[in-house]
């Protein structure tokens, strides 16, 4: 808890028990900050947050109203800087390690956590808050900066050191890590995503490109030489610069073989070569250790001790997650729904087939209709057969979206089932002997969006669900 003037000297001696911009999750002595959203402009609801308790308001506009009101020139801008105030600038006793990038960023931050260890290190992201001390789901993959930096001091609080971080291209877009300096920044690799938001891709890059240039100066970048947009990361790029790919690099991948146990891939480093066993599955999965590795090489480690840790990761839950239950055939839970992600899993799943690859997946709504004809015929011409179903349509029909994805291909090698768990039970039944079965899209989300409504589901749930029966 802090007093008011301990964060805005000059203003009223009350305390302040936490602060807010959602008025509806105001409490008795929240701050409430007035941000602007794309849709909503947080001003429009000081009354609804005075009633639930506010005490004070920030705002970046004259407004009347009936407690202390702080004027500031812009409440998004000012939001972090205001969190880290409350929280005692806990962003400064850790070691923030940022990925970003259109795919692999969960991945890759989970196996830094594995690596250094959970009782140092935290993760942050899609799959949620996760340290030694405890492990809580979240909604957004980062964060608003009211929530992130709460989170930052539970982290120090709980002994961390570390945060291993997934930043998403909307937390830039949005200044939620306007203040914040990395030790280092990680980038994947880039592809079109999340385009109902940026527009275009050259502002999508430009978001993703802030995590390096808010590296700190004696800090790391590490990249994807392979990428496309490799010569463009690495002119805005802070700190050394470290890269991994399959082009001359500081660590540079000469070969993948991937099979269904593990990922032999061997490597060059410092001029010597070594050979890494991964429990990583696919090529895709061996640009992710590398940059994992390099991040601890950049963390002054020993190369033969990193070697040494990479035999106790795991693969994250709901990506390239082989499940066993008995059956004769395979079942594969992962998250791809980017047309880069699928044809990434599709190269891996051809080296290894033996039988039919049947494929569940659907496109979320409201957002990037663009990509549903490509990732669509992308899915039909790599399987045997598709069913198309719901993946968190919020408000567009079903029928809609699957319509999209299906308009360009002639192919017919495909159904449609709408509810989502049946869909899952049709692929089992139709399985045989040595098939795949890769239900993509959702991964371990705990929710299917319906309407404005975030309804209880999962995949893996559902799953084991049927297997109980």
């Amino acid at each position: 808890m802090k007093k008011l003037n301990e964060l805005y000297p000059g203003y009223p001696d009350i305390p302040i028990r936490g602060i807010k911009i959602n008025s509806k999750e105001v409490t008795e002595g929240d701050l409430f900050v007035c941000v602007k959203g794309v849709t909503a402009d947080r001003h429009d609801f000081i009354e609804e947050a005075i009633q639930n308790g506010a005490s004070a308001v920030v705002v970046q506009k004259e407004v009347a109203c009936s407690v202390p009101t702080i004027l500031v020139e812009n409440t998004n801008l000012e939001l972090p800087f205001l969190a880290s105030r409350f929280y005692d600038y806990p962003e400064r006793e850790l070691k923030l390690i940022g990925i970003t990038g259109t795919n692999g960023k969960t991945t890759v931050a989970t196996i830094i956590q594995e690596m250094l260890g959970s009782d140092i290190c935290a993760y942050l992201g899609t799959n949620g808050l996760i340290c030694k001390s405890f492990q809580e789901p979240i909604r957004n993959t980062t964060p608003d900066a009211d929530r992130l930096y709460g989170y930052f001091r539970r982290f120090v609080d709980s002994g961390c050191k570390f945060l291993s971080m997934e930043t998403s291209s909307e937390a830039f877009y949005r200044n939620r890590l306007t203040n914040l300096e990395f030790e280092i920044g990680i980038v994947t690799n880039i592809t079109e995503d999340h385009l109902n938001i940026h527009k275009t891709i050259e502002n999508y890059v430009t978001c993703k490109k802030q995590l390096v240039k808010q590296v700190k100066e004696d800090g790391y970048s590490i990249l994807n030489c392979d990428d496309k947009y490799y010569e463009e990361f690495k002119k805005e790029a802070k700190g050394t610069i470290f890269t991994y790919g399959k082009n001359p690099s500081t660590l540079q991948i000469l070969e993948v073989l991937p099979s269904f146990e593990n990922t032999i891939i061997k490597v060059k480093y410092q001029e010597k070569i070594y050979e890494i066993v991964s429990p990583l599955l696919g090529e895709f999965n061996a640009y992710n250790l590398c940059s994992a590795i390099l991040t601890l090489v950049a963390l002054k480690m020993d190369f033969q001790d990193i070697l040494k840790r990479i035999f106790f990761i795991h693969a994250p839950s709901g990506r390239v997650q082989f499940l066993n239950y008995g059956q004769n055939y395979h079942i594969i839970l992962d998250y791809a729904h980017t047309p880069d992600a699928f044809s990434k899993i599709f190269e891996f799943l051809k080296f290894i087939k033996k039988g039919k690859i049947i494929t569940v997946t659907g496109s979320a709504g409201g957002r990037e209709k663009e990509k549903r004809g490509p990732m669509g015929k992308l899915v039909l011409e790599e399987s045997d057969y598709v069913i198309f179903t719901m993946d968190d349509p919020r408000n567009e029909k079903v029928e809609d979206i699957i319509s999209d994805l299906i308009k360009d291909s002639k192919r017919t090698n495909y159904e449609k089932v709408i509810d989502r768990k049946e869909a899952i039970y049709h692929a089992f039944a139709i399985a045989k002997e040595n098939d795949i079965v890769l239900i993509a899209g959702k991964g371990t989300d705990n929710y299917m969006a319906v309407g404005d409504n975030y309804l209880p589901y999962n995949d893996l749930e559902v799953i084991e669900d049927y297997f109980k029966r």
